[in-house]
């Protein structure tokens, strides 16, 4: 936490990012060092990590300076300096826009039980981490800390925000993948899936907000070693993940918190985050 050295009031603490209010129409939106998995905040932080996806969303930003954003300012006070940036104010839009590219994740376990993902049905055959005929959006609804994602479909996505916002969302998230998916791919990296947040302004205008196409909201994975249905390297804390359902000794559906993450977890998850952020920014932490 950092409301005493920032001496601004605290509004919201996520499991990663804290908001805090800078007059009427700005926040100031810092991202931490500590790592979620499984709904869990795990103990303890990666070194860094707060810093790296500040930076890694600035870059998409910025190549991507034709989409409305909600960044005014990376003109930040001293203490949270490279961990934050001051957003515009926005209502946020209470849908995850999940966007796939490849069949990985809940998407490879819904598939194998129904063939579809959020009602969208798929070819037979895939393998976990085949590459999709077209990139689908597949959204999910907010959770609240402690709570569950639930992937929803489309027709469900149309009852909560109705059905202009709902086309809406589903264009640029789709758009905005795409782009984004072509990119990393020249860097020897595949996006497999990212989900993005949308906020609206006063006068109706979608912006996106929040953090964008980095480890903690994408599935990245080293072009040079993908393996449908064998083996799939990821740059993102799927690693974190698999420690922890294989070999941490957690009993998931025990519904406990899990074992602190051992250094060289902490290491390896703190690797892949600066591996991802420096292949695909081309600069070095």
């Amino acid at each position: 936490m950092y409301e005493s050295v920032l001496d601004l009031p605290l509004l919201h603490a996520g499991k990663i990012r804290e908001l805090y209010a800078m007059g009427d129409d700005r926040l100031l939106m810092v991202a931490t060092d500590k790592i979620s998995a499984f709904d869990f905040v795990l103990e303890p932080p990666i070194d860094d990590k707060g810093e790296i996806l500040t930076r890694m969303s600035s870059f998409w930003f910025e190549l991507f300076d034709d989409v409305d954003n909600h960044v005014v300012s990376t003109d930040v006070p001293e203490a949270v300096a490279g961990r934050a940036v001051i957003c515009e104010k926005l209502e946020m839009i209470e849908i995850e826009c999940v966007a796939r590219g490849y069949l990985m994740g809940s998407g490879w376990a819904e598939y194998q039980q129904t063939r579809t993902v959020c009602g969208i049905e798929l070819p037979v055959g895939l393998q976990n981490g085949s590459r999709l005929p077209e990139p689908i959006f597949t959204p999910a609804s907010k959770a609240q800390l402690g709570e569950h994602d639930e992937n929803i479909d489309f027709d469900q996505t149309v009852d909560r925000v109705g059905r202009e916002t709902a086309e809406q969302l589903r264009a640029l998230t789709l758009e905005i993948y795409g782009r984004a998916e072509t990119y990393a791919t020249e860097h020897g990296i595949i996006l497999a899936d990212t989900k993005f947040e949308f906020g609206r302004r006063a006068d109706g205008t979608i912006v996106l907000a929040d953090e964008v196409l980095t480890p903690d909201s994408s599935r990245f994975v080293d072009a040079s070693t993908w393996q449908p249905g064998e083996r799939i390297d990821s740059y993102d804390k799927q690693f974190l993940r698999d420690w922890l359902v294989n070999e941490s000794g957690w009993d998931r559906s025990a519904d406990v918190a899990p074992p602190p993450l051992p250094a060289e977890i902490v290491a390896a998850t703190r690797q892949r985050y600066l591996d991802a952020y420096q292949t695909l920014t081309e600069t070095t932490f």
